[in-house]
């Protein structure tokens, strides 16, 4: 595995869950990290950690992505991390759901990308790392249409950019978590009115009998930044419920 020690790394969603995780498991790696994420609040409680620069960004926005990319210069590692889960089959989606978890999930990957890409091609290196899952082209979840959907597209966005730009110095690729402990995990929980029965029943589908935690997300993530011989591979990480 390469060494990272002093490689710029870009980080969405960076303030709670496996974002989170990430900064601190590249910072710990000897990385540089932009933590990024649009909830200023959560994001400040980063500031004045050592390796971290912190920058509030709305990664629905082309204009602000756009614009932080070019503020911050060479970035040699990104992950995009942001994204959302939504509950419902086809037919009980509305179609905003839809529409966002494309935004959200896949779109905004494809805004980070288009922005850093160009630089990372200039330079032929540069290491993109997608945040996909399981529930998506590797497997059926019930009732997570949009969600599946989008993240599905995710994966084919993480190859199609292999098949294209291996050849070229940049890797690609996509990590499929199963459950992993977070806030949202737990809102949903909470949602179901029974946290924890939803608890009970999330863990009982891991063969591994536990929930992730986002820093086992996170160190395949600082894995994957430093695997030079690894692109457009979906990395499965969960507990066994795939298997």
């Amino acid at each position: 595995m390469a060494d990272i020690s002093g490689k710029i790394v870009l980080i969405t969603a960076a303030a709670q869950g496996i974002g989170l995780a990430s900064v601190h498991a590249f910072v710990k790696a000897g990385a540089k990290v932009i933590a990024t994420d649009v909830n200023a609040a959560k994001l400040k409680e980063l500031d004045g950690t050592p390796g971290v620069t912190t920058r509030v960004l709305n990664v629905l926005s082309t204009e602000e992505v756009n614009k932080a990319v070019a503020e911050i210069g060479r970035i040699d590692i990104l992950f995009n991390c942001a994204g959302v889960v939504q509950s419902g089959t086809v037919l009980e989606m509305p179609d905003k759901d839809l529409e966002f978890a494309f935004d959200l999930n896949v779109w905004a990957q494809i805004r980070a990308i288009k922005a850093v890409l160009p630089q990372m091609l200039e330079r032929k290196d540069g290491c993109i790392i997608n945040m996909a899952t399981v529930a998506s082209s590797v497997t059926a979840v019930p009732n997570r249409a949009a969600y599946t959907i989008s993240k599905a597209a995710v994966v084919g966005l993480t190859k199609s950019m292999a098949a294209d730009y291996t050849d070229k110095g940049i890797r690609v690729n996509a990590i499929c978590p199963g459950t992993v402990e977070s806030p949202s995990l737990h809102e949903r929980w909470h949602a179901t009115g029974d946290f924890e029965a939803a608890k009970k029943a999330f863990i009982a589908r891991q063969p591994i009998g536990r929930i992730g935690q986002p820093e086992e997300v996170a160190d395949l993530a600082v894995y994957l930044a430093g695997a030079t011989y690894t692109t457009g591979q979906v990395q499965i990480i969960d507990g066994g419920w795939t298997a």
